[in-house]
């Protein structure tokens, strides 16, 4: 049977339950009904993404930490944008701007569970016209399976109203289990990325990443600061990235359909509760900004329509833990 308990409390007195699918040797999964978050994610033995040890850390902390991003993941700049030719003013939490989705996102609300069983766990999130400043009210669904030495996160909403949405998952890896993420190695398939403002903001073009740190082409430690978005080569479902660990042998791929990667290495840890650059977050999204770049892959979602998104993490065997 798949395993149902109390996780924790908010500070209204709701239930937060933890669920967790899959089996030994994993992956195993433990996901929230707080923020649809991965608490923990077992290979091996190996707990090879970072979480929280309650409700009260997790909502302290500005570091999304394992949850799913909504209703829009990075960042819109100075949190406005044009939709049929009305302007939307969004709530503001990044200098200016907005980020995955503002202040009270879809990572601090608490999801309603669907469907339950061994190997899968789906949650659903009813997000309100206006919510953040967004038109329409949506209706998210994120789905986590456990298929063999794979864990597949299945994304999804609609709506009632024309409005943009965009969501990711921002688990960080650490595939040591502790300690930093500087020596693991990444590949992300990618030729050009997104170069940015002092904000964060993309300033518009692609550039190419050859002569750059943000080439990735080949496996490179994590020691260089290479937080950007990149834009993935092709389309369809394919590999996003390669993260490896020299110490363990461990191995994740990242596969999406998603347009763009979000790289993140953790530089903002303060080490309150994680240590700087303790994992890695690898998020398959839209472009940032989108919204505002009509050139780019559109964000826009209209009733009658359903945003749909995939993103699989392939593990490869590693030893198990002594």
């Amino acid at each position: 049977m798949p395993t149902d308990r109390v996780f924790d409390q908010m500070p209204d007195g709701r239930e937060v339950r933890l669920l967790t699918i899959g089996s030994e040797p994993g992956p195993v999964v433990e996901v929230l009904t707080l923020g649809a978050a991965v608490h923990r994610l077992l290979v091996d033995g190996r707990d090879v993404v970072l979480g929280h040890a309650d409700v009260a850390e997790r909502l302290a902390s500005p570091d999304y930490v394992g949850a799913t991003i909504g209703r829009y993941a990075n960042r819109i700049a100075g949190g406005r944008f044009s939709l049929g030719g009305t302007t939307v003013q969004l709530a503001a939490n990044d200098r200016g701007n907005n980020l995955h989705g503002g202040p009270e996102g879809f990572d601090v609300q608490v999801w309603d569970v669907v469907s339950h069983s061994d190997d899968a766990v789906e949650l659903a999130l009813v997000s309100p016209d206006g919510d953040q400043g967004f038109p329409g009210t949506v209706t998210a669904r994120v789905r986590y399976a456990v298929s063999g030495d794979t864990v597949t996160v299945e994304l999804s909403a609609t709506t009632d109203a024309t409005t943009v949405v965009g969501m990711t998952q921002h688990s960080y890896f650490n595939l040591d289990g502790e300690g930093s993420i500087d020596e693991h190695g990444l590949v992300v398939e990618a030729d050009e990325y997104t170069p940015v403002d002092d904000t964060a903001i993309p300033l518009g073009e692609h550039a190419p990443v050859a002569g750059t740190p943000f080439d990735l082409r080949s496996p490179a430690p994590l020691r260089a600061s290479i937080d950007h978005n990149y834009v993935v080569r092709g389309s369809g479902l394919r590999r996003h990235a390669s993260l490896s660990s020299p110490r363990t042998g461990a191995t994740v791929e990242v596969w999406s359909d998603q347009p763009g990667l979000q790289v993140y290495t953790g530089d903002g840890f303060d080490g309150s509760v994680h240590v700087r650059r303790a994992g890695v977050a690898l998020e398959p999204q839209v472009f940032p900004d989108s919204p505002n770049h009509p050139e780019w892959p559109s964000p826009v979602l209209e009733p009658g329509e359903t945003y749909r998104s995939v993103i699989e993490w392939r593990f490869a065997r590693s030893a198990p833990v002594e």
